[in-house]
């Protein structure tokens, strides 16, 4: 597998109250194949990878437990809905990775593909990472998260044909509402988030978010 160097990302550890900077090495991998491979490679580790449209891998640490829990029931309640009305789609967790037109391969913490948009591809796309943009993403920001770089995220997929993308920043207590064509919408401390028109009658209650 080869690999192109680029500078290297340093990270900071605490172990037994000292502080020591350890490099991570980023490189770029924009063969699809490979990355996969290389995802599957360090799958027994807590990390997670998404590749920028670059083609350069990018680290992406593990959510806190309160953070893991909000995504848990933002999937538990579209999977309902998606039941409720016939599953007119499928729903994919954070371990799941979409190719983007752009190239970029991003694992969103939920998102939702409608199912003639999907079963189109050919199973063996299907079993790497999808090359479909999801109609429905949903990012709930956990404390390593930083505000800036998760709605140039959000823009990403916007531009990329997502439909429709909920930024959910529990500590503020604000979700940014993403559609293409327009500017994100900012809802300062709401009480539930409607996923109208493009999810007709989901209604996320935040209070178990927030």
């Amino acid at each position: 597998m080869e690999t192109t160097e680029a500078p290297e990302l340093f990270l900071q550890v605490t172990e037994w109250g000292e502080t020591r900077t350890v490099p991570f090495p980023t490189f770029t991998l924009p063969d699809d194949r490979a990355f996969f491979e290389f995802c599957v490679a360090n799958a027994d580790t807590t990390l997670r990878f998404e590749r920028n449209a670059d083609g350069e891998v990018r680290l992406m640490p593990p959510s806190g437990s309160e953070t893991g829990k909000a995504n848990g029931y933002v999937l538990v309640e579209l999977a309902l809905w998606n039941r409720m009305h016939g599953e007119p789609g499928y729903v994919f967790d954070a371990s799941s990775g979409f190719k983007f037109p752009n190239g970029a391969i991003r694992a969103p913490d939920v998102a939702y593909v409608e199912k003639s948009r999907y079963d189109v591809l050919p199973l063996s796309e299907r079993e790497l990472h999808a090359p479909v943009a999801p109609d429905f993403v949903v990012e709930v920001m956990s404390p390593s998260d930083r505000l800036p770089r998760m709605r140039a995220k959000m823009e990403e997929y916007k531009t990329n044909s997502v439909r429709l993308g909920w930024l959910i920043d529990r500590k503020n207590r604000t979700v940014y509402v993403y559609r293409p064509g327009t500017a994100a919408e900012t809802l300062p401390d709401p009480a539930t988030v409607s996923a109208d028109p493009e999810l007709p009658g989901f209604v996320l209650t935040l209070e178990r978010v927030f």
